[in-house]
């Protein structure tokens, strides 16, 4: 009898397999997400048809809220609304704020720069909308985690000089296509997110091997970080990924962008996500919830 697919790697999975699995167990690691004021399910036009958002709010005003947008994680092939929703019901209360995820189009049926598209194209029409959405545009951040927080890195990137964004939160993000580094030779557990783990998401993400050289695909080679949103960048010991996260908040840092990283030890990619079953998830969610207030201007 072959492996049950929700004990084996994701990447020996077909995508298929994957998606399912992969939502399998976040809700097992991620318990009861929490009650939330108002959470409401509507769609915005996209650049290839409508784009499911969902809104959570977390208190009965009329007033424009401060918001964050907030990107699912899952490799851009895996993921979904549904799989960022106990996350983004712990943010909504725990900050509060108004939090908005985006059902961006995924790999391999839509690849790069489709999810790109998507997720600049719902943050400008976020802002753009602000009124009707009970959004205050003065205090709109973005934030995900792993290829989410990707996507909130190249978004906050994309939008420079069109928006003005308060604040950007990059939990584990993937910043560099090339994977030459010592997290990435280091982590690399066959049963856990490895660098095969990597190189698969990027198999179904990338339409050429050349898209990886693109800023938009890995922001750690943008020649010019100046002008971006404050930044929280988190990232996990045991992470192929850590490096470049890490790498990631120090160009930050050294094109003048205000940066707080932090690594949390003895966790492994994916942790952030498992509030039900890990304490340093709820710690690193405390963390993103102070830095939001704060650059939110939260009182």
């Amino acid at each position: 009898m072959s492996l049950d697919p929700q004990v084996r790697p994701l990447y020996t999975l077909s995508v298929e397999e994957a998606r399912e699995a992969d939502l399998a167990a976040i809700r097992a690691a991620a318990g009861q997400g929490e009650p939330v004021r108002h959470v409401t399910d509507h769609h915005l036009p996209g650049p290839d048809g409508d784009l499911p958002i969902r809104i959570y709010r977390p208190v009965d005003t009329a007033e424009p809220l401060p918001t964050v947008v907030y990107f699912f994680g899952g490799g851009w092939a895996l993921g979904s609304i549904e799989t960022s929703d106990e996350i983004c019901r712990a943010l909504a209360n725990a900050v509060p704020c108004q939090v908005i995820t985006v059902g961006y189009r995924l790999a391999p049926e839509h690849k790069f720069p489709a999810a790109v598209d998507d997720c600049r194209t719902a943050v400008a029409w976020i802002a753009a909308n602000a009124a009707s959405l009970g959004v205050d545009p003065d205090r709109l951040a973005v934030a995900g985690d792993s290829a989410g927080g990707n996507l909130a890195a190249v978004t906050a990137l994309g939008t420079r000089g069109e928006l003005a964004l308060a604040a950007q939160v990059l939990v584990y993000p993937n910043t560099d296509h090339r994977g030459g580094t010592e997290s990435m030779r280091v982590n690399d557990d066959p049963a856990a997110f490895n660098r095969r783990s990597v190189a698969w998401y990027w198999s179904h993400y990338l339409a050429s091997p050349d898209d990886g050289r693109n800023p938009l695909v890995s922001p750690l080679l943008a020649e010019d970080l100046t002008g971006l949103p404050p930044a929280l960048v988190i990232t996990a010991e045991h992470d192929p990924l850590r490096d470049e996260g890490e790498q990631y908040a120090e160009r930050l840092r050294e094109a003048g962008v205000p940066v707080v990283a932090t690594r949390y030890d003895g966790v492994a990619h994916g942790f952030f996500a498992m509030s039900g079953v890990v304490d340093a998830a709820r710690e690193a969610r405390a963390e993103v919830a102070t830095f939001l207030r704060q650059h939110l201007t939260i009182p």
